[in-house]
């Protein structure tokens, strides 16, 4: 029998301010491509009390009105009056966005690499959407924290919200879930323990009804621990773009090689080659040549070919790992433009990846396995 281990991975809500800072950046990204599909961009958002700063680069054929979609971003998760400590129709904004540097586009241009850079996918038989079980549990809770927020104002709920959960492993196995941890805001008069019944039955149970399978004997909650979360948002803590990257893959189950998502234009390989590995992994999965499978990428700025590509499948593959290997590389071309072209990434698809991570949303088209077929 393995010997049990416990993982631990967190999520954080719409609302939490590095969430939001994401929010705005793939909004302006998502308007940046309607206006011209072939747009550049690499936006980052900084929120603090009462202001929001927008900076980065876009180069594009159109105009994009970027205070209008800040401010209808934040009133979006709910930061809609000065008591919250964040307004959206009150609160500052201050742009400063240039054009591409020249050197970069030039190297772009030519299809290459917007930067140097390694990217990891994985994918994993022990959920449903082939993701860390973790991992899915805390999306799960933040998502049902946003969806019950929205439908029961009487919860006195506010946007800010964090989870973790810590789930009890034999080998390559996930058996039971041991620790659920829930931060919510809330409005100030509620005591206690009218808040940890609240988000128990509110947030919790619903969570957990789908997850039945991995409730074997008690677990351990601490729900909001502190014992007060009145304060939050960017009034409560700084947001910048980029600051959740462990939260928007795969809650630590797998390495990352350090670059963030949101905001850049799939010219930029930390995004677009990080759903890529993503995408094989999962097809190597969907194919049955391996229950669990970690797909590494590396690029060299201004260079079409990724500089190494390598697939581990932890001693779950169902045959010899090099064959699997082998035949990634014929099945899929892994150039920007190439994965630009197999996921369609030249649209605005991307203000919904940062609600509840990256992966694992079946209407993402990196978690399509239809080129499963190509691997057999």
């Amino acid at each position: 029998m393995a010997y049990p281990k416990i993982y631990t991975s967190e999520s954080v809500s719409e609302g939490h301010p590095d969430k939001l800072a994401d929010q705005i950046s793939d909004a302006l990204l998502d308007e940046c491509l309607r206006q011209d599909p072939m747009a550049r961009a690499a936006i980052e958002t900084f929120l603090a009390h009462g202001v929001a700063i927008v900076a980065g680069e876009v180069s594009l054929e159109g105009y994009v009105d970027v205070a209008g979609i800040v401010r209808r971003a934040i009133k979006d998760v709910g930061y809609v009056d000065a008591k919250l400590g964040f307004d959206g129709d009150t609160c500052g904004v201050m742009v400063s966005i240039q054009e591409q540097s020249a050197d970069i586009a030039m190297g772009v241009n030519t299809g290459g690499a917007g930067d140097q850079g390694m990217m990891f996918g994985m994918a994993t038989n022990e959920t449903p959407e082939l993701m860390p079980l973790p991992i899915s549990i805390a999306h799960a809770l933040m998502a049902q924290a946003a969806s019950v927020r929205k439908d029961k104002p009487s919860l006195g709920f506010r946007p800010d919200a964090k989870a973790q959960v810590s789930v009890v492993y034999e080998g390559n196995v996930p058996k039971r879930i041991d620790t659920i941890v829930v931060s919510q805001q809330h409005e100030p008069g509620l005591t206690q323990e009218e808040i940890h019944a609240r988000i128990q039955k509110n947030i919790v149970a619903p969570v957990l009804a789908r997850y039945g399978g991995f409730v074997d004997g008690p677990i351990i909650y601490h729900l909001n621990p502190t014992g007060n979360f009145v304060i939050g948002g960017p009034r409560g803590d700084t947001g910048l773009t980029g600051r959740k990257i462990i939260v928007d893959t795969y809650g630590g189950m797998c390495p990352h090689g350090g670059g963030a998502f949101s905001g850049k234009d799939p010219t930029k390989v930390d995004r677009s080659a990080a759903y890529m590995a993503r995408h094989v992994a999962k097809c190597i999965v969907a194919a049955g040549l391996a229950s669990k499978a970690q797909v590494a990428l590396a690029y060299a700025i201004g260079v079409a070919q990724p500089v190494s590509i390598n697939v581990e499948t932890f001693g779950t593959e169902t045959m010899d790992p090099q064959e699997i290997e082998k035949r990634v590389r014929a099945a899929f071309d892994l150039s920007p433009s190439g994965i630009t072209k197999h996921l369609d990434l030249r649209r605005p698809i991307y203000f919904p990846t940062a609600k509840n991570g990256h992966f694992g949303n079946s209407s993402f088209p990196w978690e399509s396995t239809a080129a499963a077929e190509q691997l057999k």
